[in-house]
């Protein structure tokens, strides 16, 4: 299965570390240009020189375009828009968590992972959907989580947000229906990266080895994955460059799964 994505322009928001730029870097392989997304300059100007250097000699060069902004706010992603006011593949991947106490969960927390979590991709789709139509090609994707639906105890605030990210997703399909637009979610389990790293340490002994952190985190906190494991940010990526692709043109209004077989469902 050979995916050639030359010729499209892709946004992967929050694509300067972990998932998001496992995507950017997926996305540049297949041969699109791919919009790198962060709040800062610096931080874009840096995962950008990361990625081109892990794609060298890999064939033509990435074609990388700095899009820095803080698309949570409308201020940022006007400034994004600026950079690419089209694209062809729009990847949500932006996105905050932690872990906390249900009842310690102020107003504010729940307001601000709303605003980065869903509202910034609500906000995006809304800006590049119409253009998408137009032309009769393109793909939104929103990357969620299996805590959409198995909500965690620890950080039902992120879970609500996950959630409410599928309904969002089904809800934007059904107003691209027979656009040659599809709109998916995917559903990614216990990843790793640096931020989980962290959310790891802070529910298991400090002052273990990290693959034996792992291996705790795994069987005291998430001994459903049926892969044992924590997923690699490429194995996300996969799925979505091959969601972003001519290849997945019937897979609409879809949450596709990715999550090491960790939600005990047939169906999400």
């Amino acid at each position: 299965m050979r995916i050639d994505l030359s010729g499209k322009t892709a946004l992967v928001t929050g694509s300067t570390q972990g998932i998001g730029a496992a995507i950017a870097t997926g996305l540049a392989r297949a041969g699109a240009r791919v919009g790198i997304n962060g709040r800062s300059e610096r931080s874009v100007t840096a995962a950008i020189e990361r990625i081109t250097g892990d794609l060298k000699g890999e064939g033509p060069g990435a074609d990388l375009v700095a899009a820095p902004g803080d698309v949570s706010s409308d201020e940022g992603c006007e400034q994004v828009l600026g950079t690419l006011p089209q694209v062809d593949i729009l990847v949500n991947n932006l996105g905050i968590f932690e872990a906390k106490p249900p009842l310690e969960i102020s107003d504010a927390e729940w307001r601000r992972f709303f605003e980065v979590n869903v509202l910034a991709a609500v906000r995006l789709t809304r800006a590049y959907l119409p253009a998408m139509r137009e032309r009769g090609w393109g793909r939104i994707q929103y990357i969620a989580s299996d805590s959409a639906i198995v909500t965690p105890a620890e950080m039902i605030h992120y879970g609500m947000s996950k959630t409410a990210l599928l309904a969002v997703s089904r809800g934007f399909a059904k107003e691209a229906a027979g656009s040659g637009v599809t709109v998916n979610s995917v559903i990614a389990g216990p990843t790793h990266t640096g931020g989980v790293e962290e959310f790891v340490y802070q529910l298991v002994d400090e002052q273990l080895p990290w693959e034996e952190a792992q291996r705790e985190f795994m069987r005291l906190h998430r001994p459903q994955s049926l892969i044992q494991r924590l997923i690699e940010p490429e194995e996300i990526a996969n799925m979505v460059v091959y969601l972003s692709s001519a290849l997945a043109s019937a897979t609409t209004g879809g949450a596709v799964r990715v999550d090491g077989g960790y939600v005990d469902a047939i169906l999400p």
